[in-house]
């Protein structure tokens, strides 16, 4: 017995190195979640009739302070890429490079004008947003509250959680981690989906369809990662990198675990095949959370999805193009043929995301001669998603101020004529509708010639259908705009109801920079060449 002590006495007591974190980088996200913790104590301790204007004030000043750490940050010797044995982000986690950078800073300014719509009190009874979501509908409670001014004030510290999901998902080198920012982001969207104060049982059934195909593709997302750890015994993506190149495993499971990983991260950015739930939550869900899930939680998927094939997956990138080819043409496809066929506005413009979904992912194709993805491929994605965003939060946006008695008027029908009754909403609308379209003097001209150049020489018949299904999804823009200015009013047409303050400032904004980016783009052009970097 003694000699067996002495032996444990004698043997090596092996040492655990202890990661080191830099805080500062992670400051952005440390914010938000912050303020959200800080939400959640405000429903507790904070009196009713004073939460809403303390829930706004918290989650805008933490979306702003985010902001500015996040361009302070990109200035920094933090951004610089760094081999990965120096790596202080978690042991490589996290990789918080010019190009996570850019599209946290993306995610933020647009979170802040989304905020500003969720904070509109003045075109509803109280808020877009229902009184008490757990009150049954119909009953005459339920009939009470949506005539009162009382909101459900807990979608503030919700959508801060969804944001700081939102953060973390696009930086994450560690698939795991990933998934569990996945889950950060999704479960708030689902709840919130379904809080709308007007057409109760279409926003529950919505809330309810983005949960159950959501765990759905979380469940594929999960299993692809399971996958990718056998093969490469590890779920970090500079591991499976380096186990594509040297493994002599059987390829098998590392594309089918692509495959399944695909799934979940698809199905989040709306990209068909795995698109069936955007028209329905994009119509049920309030407005404000539908500009809310269609600009950031895009910005935020495409951002996972670069990670993932520009990282774990680029030495085969000829395997995963056809993929992309098949998704991209797919999408454009979807969009542009099926949104011809809707007579809602709100769907309209969901079948719109999902044709830009497309565009974006040509993005991902351009490459070198040898097939390798290129700078030009980043830069031209991280600029689209950063256009679209704004274009289509101020379009969700405007959805707001044009109501009938039952509230927003979405039916294509009652916008006809819209231009006598309003020549303000009709401008600003027709202005983010073309740009949408891709017309010049725009931001989503810009977008798309940008995206369009840098595939051209490596997947030129991709982009020439990219081009007819943009002339095809241009018709159902232009049908809103003729329909506007040319056709009659109805008898009994909708009313234009004068937004508060942070709409205006919200719908201002976005406005701004869509034409912005369309006269003088150079300057956001040069910083998303500056941003196309991802460390590895």
């Amino acid at each position: 017995m003694s000699a067996l002590v002495s032996v444990a006495a004698a043997a090596p007591v092996p040492t655990i190195t202890t990661p080191s974190v830099a805080y500062l980088a992670l400051l952005p996200i440390f914010i938000v979640l912050g303020a959200a913790l800080v939400g959640v104590l405000v429903e507790a301790v904070v009196p009713r009739t004073e939460r809403f204007a303390v829930q706004v004030g918290v989650t805008l000043t933490a979306l702003v302070a985010a902001a500015i750490s996040t361009g302070a940050l990109h200035n920094k010797t933090l951004t610089t890429p760094s081999p990965r044995g120096s790596d202080p982000f978690f042991r490589g986690s996290l990789a918080v490079d010019k190009a996570g950078l850019f599209i946290q800073g993306t995610i933020l300014v647009l979170a802040v004008m989304a905020a500003l719509l969720l904070a509109e009190r003045s075109v509803d009874v109280g808020s877009p947003i229902v009184a008490s979501s757990a009150t049954v509908v119909g009953s005459p409670e339920d009939k009470r509250l949506a005539a009162s001014g009382r909101v459900q004030t807990e979608v503030f510290p919700l959508m801060l959680f969804a944001v700081a999901g939102m953060l973390i998902f696009p930086i994450s080198n560690n698939l795991l981690l990933m998934f569990v920012a996945l889950e950060v982001l999704s479960l708030p969207l689902y709840l919130m989906a379904g809080m709308s104060r007007r057409r109760r049982l279409l926003s529950q059934e919505a809330a309810v369809k983005y949960f159950l195909l959501g765990a759905f593709a979380s469940a594929f997302f999960l299993y692809g990662i399971a996958l990718l750890y056998g093969y490469a015994n590890s779920v970090d993506l500079h591991d499976i990198f380096i186990a594509a190149n040297t493994s002599t495993k059987s390829d098998v499971l590392l594309y089918v675990g692509l495959a399944l990983l695909l799934v979940g991260l698809l199905f989040k950015a709306g990209i068909a095949p795995f698109h069936s739930w955007t028209p329905d939550v994009y119509q049920g869900s309030p407005t404000p959370v539908t500009a809310f899930m269609a600009a950031c939680t895009k910005v935020a998927a495409f951002g996972a999805i670069l990670r993932v094939l520009y990282v774990g997956f680029s030495s085969t990138s000829h395997d995963w193009r056809p993929i992309v080819w098949a998704a991209a043409i797919a999408s454009m496809v979807v969009g542009a043929i099926f949104g011809l066929t809707q007579t809602d506005i709100k769907r309209i413009l969901a079948y719109s995301s999902i044709a830009h979904a497309g565009f974006i992912l040509v993005g991902f194709l351009a490459s070198t001669a040898d097939g390798t993805p290129n700078k030009d491929g980043i830069q031209s994605v991280l600029f689209y998603l950063l256009t679209y965003g704004f274009t289509t939060l101020a379009a969700f946006g405007l959805l707001m101020v044009v109501r009938d008695a039952d509230g927003e008027a979405t039916h294509l029908s009652q916008w006809s004529g819209l231009a006598r009754k309003s020549p303000v909403v009709a401008a600003v609308m027709t202005v983010l509708l073309l740009s949408m379209a891709g017309i010049p003097l725009t931001s989503g001209f810009i977008g798309k010639f940008i995206v369009f150049k840098a595939a051209w020489h490596s997947a030129g018949p991709l982009v020439v259908i990219a081009l007819v299904t943009s002339a095809v999804a241009a018709f159902f823009y232009l049908r809103i705009v003729v329909m506007m200015y040319f056709a009659e009013p109805p008898e009994h047409g909708p009313t234009i109801a004068i937004p508060g303050w942070s709409t205006t400032i919200a719908l201002t904004f976005g406005t701004v920079v869509t034409i912005a980016l369309g006269v003088f783009p150079q300057p956001i052009v040069d910083l998303a060449g500056k941003a196309a970097h991802l460390t590895t």
